[in-house]
């Protein structure tokens, strides 16, 4: 037995929802202005015409036009927060489902099924309240589900065996997963900036030395920035780095977790929830350039 996502809080999906959402209009809009800005360098390069229409000119026009309304739309909207702190709002909800279902601090077994409850609700509440501007919780069973009670009714062999298998292990694979996607990404735009660099300088030389008169290397130049633009979004090496960091953590968490006595379960598994927790946290500060200020998981 196990929490899989359908087992979590309403308050997590819709968190979760709209983080994806948010994710979605960010990544869209900003590609789309960096597309714009290429487009404008390109017809920069060129000198189409039809006749005395000057195509050249349109696409640069029509280039700067796209970028501006989606810079425009990017300041609006900002779709970007909503993304960051739902998703530090649905994986704080997870990690205290998680923390209820299998008896970990500070909801260890001998506090009683109210009081638990009542603590929960408590510290979930807090924590939606601060993005509730942002965010519409809106479903049907907004705290507790029934399998996070029966997962906590069990016994404890059974509630290690599921925290083990469902969480930790899980976790330490999907980090693993994201750390090697995120390390090959990060390489191969080093890569192909490093290639847009030396074939820019070398088109550059062209012109300098050899009468190249096509400005091939400019539109290289606004490549390269529009690049690592794209990159400093994505992140590739700060995430393949904390994702690793994580991973290393919840296999030490693992091999601890499936040897504790039940007198020592509360506090370990807290502390393993507190390695995700840390990377998540450090994520959402690296995205807005401050820590979250809830302080309940």
């Amino acid at each position: 037995m196990s929490l899989t996502d359908a087992d979590l809080p309403g308050v997590w999906r819709n968190a979760d929802d709209e983080s994806k959402r948010g994710q979605l209009l960010t990544l869209w809009l900003t590609g789309i202005k960096i597309g714009g800005g290429l487009a404008a360098a390109t017809g920069g390069t060129l000198g189409w015409n039809l006749g005395n229409f000057d195509i050249a000119a349109w696409i640069i026009l029509l280039g700067f036009i796209s970028a501006f309304g989606c810079e425009l739309a990017l300041l609006i909207l900002r779709p970007e927060r909503t993304w960051y702190e739902g998703r530090a709002v649905a994986e704080s909800v997870k990690t205290l489902a998680w923390r209820y279902a299998v008896c970990a601090d500070p909801f260890p077994k001998e506090m009683s099924r109210v009081e638990a409850e009542s603590n929960l609700r408590h510290r979930i509440s807090s924590i939606a309240s601060q993005v509730s501007d942002k965010i519409i919780f809106d479903e049907s069973d907004p705290v507790i589900t029934d399998c996070m009670d029966t997962l906590r009714s069990l016994e404890f062999p059974l509630r290690r065996s599921a925290y083990v298998k469902g969480r930790t292990l899980e976790q330490k694979q999907w980090y693993a997963s994201k750390a090697r996607t995120n390390r090959r990404q990060a390489r191969l735009s080093s890569a192909l900036l490093a290639l847009s660099e030396f074939l820019a300088a070398t088109l550059a030389a062209g012109r300098a030395f050899g009468g190249w008169n096509v400005d091939v290397a400019g539109l290289l130049a606004s490549m390269i920035t529009a690049g690592t633009a794209w990159i400093a979004v994505k992140q590739f090496s700060p995430l393949a780095s904390a994702y690793a960091v994580a991973t290393k953590e919840l296999g030490i968490q693992a091999s601890r977790l499936l040897t504790v006595y039940e007198e020592d379960w509360p506090l370990l598994a807290a502390d393993a929830e507190e390695a995700i927790s840390r990377e998540h946290t450090t994520w959402l500060a690296s995205r807005i350039g401050r820590f979250p200020n809830w302080n309940d998981v």
